[in-house]
């Protein structure tokens, strides 16, 4: 619903959220120098990147227009809401500021509106449909939604009366610029905390998007139309003008026709973060068709102005399947970081690199796990950034997981999915935990001296590293096949582990895709127990795009406080 220059539900007063100056791609200079360009939104996305109009040259001196006030004003609605003034319309009615003249408070009053192609049979059920609704968001105690005050019934129509919030829409803070990650993020929490509310009493919301999210006063933040207005299923999904709701905001499997769930309305918050951040809704098209195609199949570019918890909270949400995205605890652990982001803190040391030791090759060893072949690898910079037992506290949305199989404590972000291998089939000691997009991952393989019965182990991390580096730059080692020649290059590198000889290596390789080949880039840590026990923490993510610095920084933190049980 456009609020024409208001909230939709309150009036339009300053908000104490920060916005940053919109980002739009560079725009050639106007025609006439004279004439400065401006930058508007486009008409039919007021969060997509401005496009350039020249505005029309001074005309001379006229009368102003007359106007017209609108015939409703002054109208007393159901005996007491005495109609003020418009806040906004859209497709499915109008907001007008009101006085309730009962209690003698302002409040905001909805006026519905149904498409008139509709019977009226379709007509009654969908205003039946919109008083039952109306009832259960009225049932909705949270700071961040909404207030229903009643249900008045003008004309078999019910006229949704609400408390008016006064500030404005998100929708109309992005026409001016884009929030930052830290203003985003709390903004997310709170939207998060009314769809929990809404689902635990079994309401959901279905049309999160930036106009439903109102920037009041004092920080308030509040989500609007808990299922007002909405008429499910009565047109084609294609149908434009006729489909209910944001087609760049909802969900790959309402598109499909599948039954929603609170994941659906999760998947919404993601896109409405994602475009406070960039300024645009990654699925935006020119028509609604083509939107929706892309939701259903685009893979959008990682957010470039939300780091760290925030990126990882977003591509979370943003999974297709609603199986694999993250739930509102997982969503709000990552949030609650990027909304307080911790101190920095040292986490690394410095290592100075040792000579190597003599290099052997043993072919087809196990020990490597879910990496798929590579076709290419390119020249690295080795990383010196080796655990320090004085690591310090980890960055905020971390945890530490203690892996009784490996033997060892990892320290991984919160919302990383775990793995382990079943026994059934695989006898080796290996942990995985995956961030929800499949960017990026932490895994932690054990090859235990007991059972070393073809004597696989070398004598030291150092030997193990090199032995695993010649096998880079031959071909057939674990699963993980690198061409012969020139081109392939690593730098491995000694070090230490608590204060004990280690090594460790970076490896950067394409995947074998022919399709669409992509880099990647590989930190490996080993360690050799007193009892000749052989560890390799292994942190795999993009090697090129907005993930790379994100994994760097897993890896770093991961290598940094990995504790293992007997050094």
């Amino acid at each position: 619903m456009s609020s024409n220059g208001g909230a939709p539900y309150g009036s339009d007063e300053p908000t104490s959220f920060a916005l940053q100056p919109p980002k739009p791609p560079g725009m050639p200079a106007p025609p006439n120098p004279s004439t400065p360009a401006v930058a508007v939104p486009h008409p039919d996305n007021p969060y997509a990147l401005p496009t350039q109009v020249v505005p029309p040259q001074p005309q001379p001196a006229q009368m102003p227009p007359t106007t017209t006030p609108d015939p409703r004003v002054e109208r007393l609605i159901a005996g007491r809401y005495r109609l003020l003034g418009k806040l906004g319309h859209g497709g499915m009615g109008t907001v007008w500021r009101a006085k309730d003249e009962t209690v003698d408070r302002e409040v905001a009053v909805k006026e519905p509106r149904v498409p008139d192609h509709l019977p009226e049979r379709e007509q009654a059920t969908a205003f039946e449909r919109m008083r039952r609704e109306a009832r259960a968001a009225a049932r909705l105690d949270h700071p961040a939604v909404v207030n229903v005050h009643d249900v008045a019934v003008v004309d078999g129509r019910p006229w949704i009366v609400m408390e008016l919030v006064r500030g404005r829409s998100l929708g109309d803070a992005l026409q001016e610029g884009t929030l930052g990650a830290r203003e985003a993020a709390k903004i997310g929490l709170e939207v998060l905390g009314a769809l929990e509310a809404a689902h635990a009493a079994g309401i959901l919301h279905r049309d999160v998007k930036p106009d439903n999210v109102l920037l009041g006063r004092y920080d308030r933040v509040v989500l609007t139309d808990f299922g007002i207005a909405q008429i499910e299923g009565e047109t084609s999904l294609t149908d434009t003008g006729g489909f209910v709701g944001s087609p760049e905001y909802i969900a790959p499997e309402r598109v499909l026709g599948q039954r929603p769930g609170p994941a659906s309305d999760l998947w919404s918050l993601g896109v409405v973060l994602y475009a406070a951040t960039e300024g645009v809704s990654p699925f935006r098209r020119s028509n609604t068709p083509a939107t929706l195609q892309s939701v259903l199949n685009a893979t959008p570019a990682a957010p470039a102005s939300a780091p760290g918890p925030l990126a990882d909270a977003i591509n979370g949400l943003l999974q297709k399947d609603p199986a694999r995205r993250p739930n509102a605890a997982q969503v709000r652990a990552l949030l609650e970081t990027a909304a307080n982001p911790p101190a920095p803190s040292p986490t690394t040391q410095f290592v100075p690199r040792a000579e190597a030791p003599q290099r052997r090759f043993r072919p087809g060893r196990k020990g490597w796990f879910g990496l798929g072949a590579v076709v290419a690898a390119a020249a690295v910079t080795a990383y010196l950034v080796i655990a320090n037992p004085f690591a310090g506290p980890l960055p905020g949305g971390w945890k530490t997981e203690h892996e009784k199989d490996v033997a060892a404590t990892l320290a991984v972000p919160a919302a990383y999915q775990r793995s382990v291998p079943d026994r059934k089939t695989d006898k080796r000691h290996w942990v995985t935990y995956t961030d929800l997009s499949g960017s990026i991952w932490i895994g932690l393989t054990l090859d235990r001296k007991a059972e070393d019965t073809t004597n696989d182990i070398a004598g030291s991390a150092a030997a193990e590293m090199y032995d695993d580096d010649t096998e880079f730059k031959q071909s057939g080692s674990y699963e993980l096949s690198m061409p012969d020649g020139p081109g392939t290059k690593t730098r491995p590198d000694n070090a230490t582990f608590r204060g004990n000889k280690a090594a460790q290596n970076t490896v950067v390789y394409k995947t074998d895709d022919s399709r669409n080949s992509r880099p990647r880039e590989l930190r490996i840590l080993y360690y050799k127990t007193r009892g000749g026990d052989m560890y390799k923490l292994t942190v795999s993510y993009p090697g090129k795009g907005d993930f790379t610095e994100r994994g760097r920084e897993v890896a770093a933190t991961a290598i940094a406080n990995l504790d293992v049980d007997k050094l």
